[in-house]
């Protein structure tokens, strides 16, 4: 993974980068999104940015501080999505969460983000903390996933929210016992009443990145093209995780986690996407490494897209 110097800062500073399952209600947001803040007071941790998205019923929120601090933060603005959020009644007869991004809880994920490697232990440390504090304060079952599970099958992220709640309430009841991937890590052994489940993890940056197709392409199209291009498919790429998403205005989006951004940045997964259907705009959410936008084609607009704001480094250094 490429590194780069934060000038002027006292190492580590550790980002985290919280998905909460809430996307479409702007008070509730905001009062989360304070709560993770602390309102303004802790000096110490600072929002770096706050994207919600209605169709996948979702905001992404990031935070930068260091460790300790940042499990407070963490902890306050969990606390807030807890009493805020119900996933386990606002949800379809398929057992998914309301919205196109599956998700299992209302404070879906909360990865701690190391952008020098030096600070991964730092990262892991606080994301143990975090799955710790989370499980027995606010009694929410945490699943490690990523580096932090320890080899156990089933821990990947996409495979702790298959089938959504229903599938997660499943595994949670097979799982009793023996350690295995139905089994939480931290908290109570059955979801939150109202909140479902929370999953931690450590890692570095990822991207994510959505490619909005042009008209007439339907969302049977974009799910062939995810199929082809995500990790694992006919034409895949490195890290990239894809599925498909039925956008409110009738179009369909391709929407990726991009894993691996120093390797595979934003221009290749366009071209790749390109090959099969007409794209009309893209969307980062959150923040991007500077490198992963490197070539980024010019006829392909980023909506709403701030570099001061979203760019890693430049959020970092303001």
């Amino acid at each position: 993974m490429a590194q780069f110097s934060l000038v002027g800062m006292a190492p580590p500073i550790l980002l985290a980068v919280p998905n909460v399952s809430e996307g479409r209600d702007s008070a509730v947001i905001g009062e989360i999104a304070q709560a993770f803040s602390g309102d303004g007071t802790d000096r110490a941790v600072r929002l770096l940015d706050v994207h919600s998205d209605a169709d996948h019923h979702r905001s992404v929120i990031t935070l930068a501080g260091p460790p300790g601090r940042l499990a407070d933060a963490l902890l306050r603005g969990a606390r807030a999505a807890v009493q805020r959020i119900d996933v386990m009644s606002a949800r379809g007869p398929d057992g998914l969460a309301v919205g196109q991004h599956p998700h299992v809880g209302a404070l879906d994920v909360a990865p701690i983000v190391y952008v020098d490697l030096a600070d991964r232990g730092a990262a892991c440390a606080e994301a143990l903390v975090v799955a710790d504090r989370v499980g027995s304060e606010l009694d929410v079952p945490v699943f490690l996933y990523g580096e932090l599970a320890g080899g156990v099958p089933g821990r990947t992220r996409a495979e702790l929210r298959r089938g959504g709640v229903a599938g997660l309430e499943e595994r949670m009841t097979a799982g009793r016992g023996p350690a295995g991937a139905g089994r939480a890590d931290f908290g109570p052994a059955e979801p939150h009443p109202a909140a479902g489940a929370t999953l931690v993890a450590a890692r570095p940056p990822l991207v994510a990145f959505n490619l909005n197709l042009r008209k007439p392409a339907t969302l049977s199209d974009a799910r062939r093209i995810a199929a082809l291009i995500r990790e694992g498919g006919s034409e895949g790429l490195a890290g990239v995780r894809a599925i498909a998403v039925q956008l409110s205005d009738g179009s369909a989006q391709v929407s990726m986690n991009v894993e691996r951004p120093h390797e595979v940045p934003l221009a290749l997964t366009v071209r790749a996407v390109v090959a099969h259907a007409a794209v009309a705009s893209g969307e980062v959410v959150g923040l991007v490494p500077a490198a992963a936008l490197e070539d980024f084609p010019a006829d392909v607009p980023l909506i709403g897209f701030e570099p001061a704001r979203q760019v890693l480094e430049k959020a970092l250094r303001c």
